[in-house]
């Protein structure tokens, strides 16, 4: 384990203000993000600009992704009102990209494909508002992605997160090619389809533009890039620190392999700074038209 920040990833101390203010209004209406259940770095940054990513089905997940410090353990049943209590929220930000993702539910029949369909037609009921949703594999469940694709969100995200080589270590219980495949029916659905990899777990750069390039190949549009940080003690220490100057060029690559929108640099993260990419989604457009 690298014990030392680069002087790129030295963040100023967060306000606790802000972040009391958004904990009580998530506390009152029985909310999780995944800003706080993952450690995210930005946190500070997005409470105090009134921001977040919604986590439904809980905090707690039924695997164990060795990046990740969302706890696992026994789960509850998905709560029915859980979608009205985040549109309420959404409203009361004034949120006009919502992001939503979930622990990841392999005890739910459906993987939680409904309670993800449920929360984006009550965000889609607000004035101009869009709808981002970063989902789990489903166990590559087709009529599970389908579920969601059917909800119609501007955005449908799932994370690769690694290279082929290293998703034995990184992501146990996941497979490489089953997280392409629902990347790949995102991709031929009506919604924006996006990703994101996580760099400085020992892959190359030759295995990271294999991974663009099979990403490009299912149609993925848009892809992010950051810097893995170990969250706890128990997850997979980081092996390097990744410059800059490199998330850069890295960047460039991506647009010059035919992405339509990458965000790269040591902070960057699925939902940061996440907005409606190059311009309304396809679906957007067509459930204007109708």
């Amino acid at each position: 384990m690298i014990a030392t920040f680069p002087p790129w990833l030295v963040l100023p101390p967060r306000e606790p203000g802000p972040l009391e203010e958004m904990e009580r209004l998530l506390v009152k209406h029985g909310l999780h993000t995944v800003c706080e259940s993952a450690d995210c770095p930005n946190i500070g940054e997005c409470f105090a600009h009134g921001t977040c990513t919604f986590m439904i089905l809980g905090d707690v997940c039924t695997r164990h992704c060795r990046f990740c410090a969302v706890g696992t353990g026994r789960t509850s049943p998905p709560s029915p009102d859980e979608p009205g209590r985040i549109a309420h929220v959404a409203r009361v930000l004034g949120l006009q990209h919502v992001v939503v993702t979930s622990v990841t539910r392999d005890d739910l029949q459906d993987g939680g494909a409904r309670q993800f369909a449920v929360t984006i037609g009550e965000l889609l009921k607000l004035s101009g508002v869009t709808v981002e949703v970063l989902v789990p594999d489903f166990r590559g469940d087709v009529k599970a992605v389908e579920c969601v694709v059917e909800a119609q969100p501007n955005v449908l995200g799932h994370n690769i997160e690694t290279v082929p080589r290293l998703y034995g270590q990184v992501r146990p219980g996941a497979s490489y090619e089953r997280s392409m495949e629902v990347i790949g029916q995102a991709a031929r659905s009506a919604s924006v389809s996006k990703s994101g990899l996580m760099l400085g777990l020992g892959e190359t750069l030759q295995e990271v533009f294999g991974v663009l390039a099979d990403l490009r190949s299912v149609g993925c549009e848009s892809v992010t890039l950051g810097q893995y940080l170990q969250p706890s003690a128990e997850c997979i220490p980081v092996v390097d620190f990744v410059a800059p100057q490199t998330f850069a060029a890295l960047e460039r690559k991506a647009y010059s392999m035919g992405f339509m929108q990458v965000k790269a640099g040591p902070l960057v993260r699925s939902s940061y700074h996440s907005e409606m990419p190059f311009g309304p989604s396809k679906t957007h457009v067509e459930r204007s038209a109708r």
